[in-house]
């Protein structure tokens, strides 16, 4: 009984682990589409001063930052299940620190 109620506590760790790696590529995302925008509205309306570059650094700041919060140092990959795998390999993880 106990077993079960770590292996479903893993689980719900896990599944909220995996919407904070959605969020941060909900984030990359937008910072991709959205940056072209301001550059190309500030060459159009003010090629004089390039204010762009604070954009640029600020959200790239908070991309860095983002990412951290969420991978920790490690590095990144992908598979075509990757957000099952990602919640079944975060469970084995929990489930081992708890047992």
């Amino acid at each position: 009984m106990d077993y079960n109620f770590k292996k479903e506590q893993a689980y719900i760790k896990a599944k909220k682990k995996v919407k904070d790696i959605k969020g941060f590529y909900i984030h990359l995302v937008i910072i991709f589409f959205s940056l072209p925008i301001i550059i190309l509205t500030n060459l159009m309306f003010v090629p004089g001063f390039h204010y762009f570059w604070f954009s640029v650094f600020g959200w790239g700041l908070a991309i860095f930052f983002h990412g951290i919060s969420v991978f920790g140092l490690k590095g990144l990959g992908f598979t075509k299940d990757w957000e099952e795998n990602k919640i079944k390999e975060i469970m084995e993880e929990h489930l081992k620190k708890e047992i």
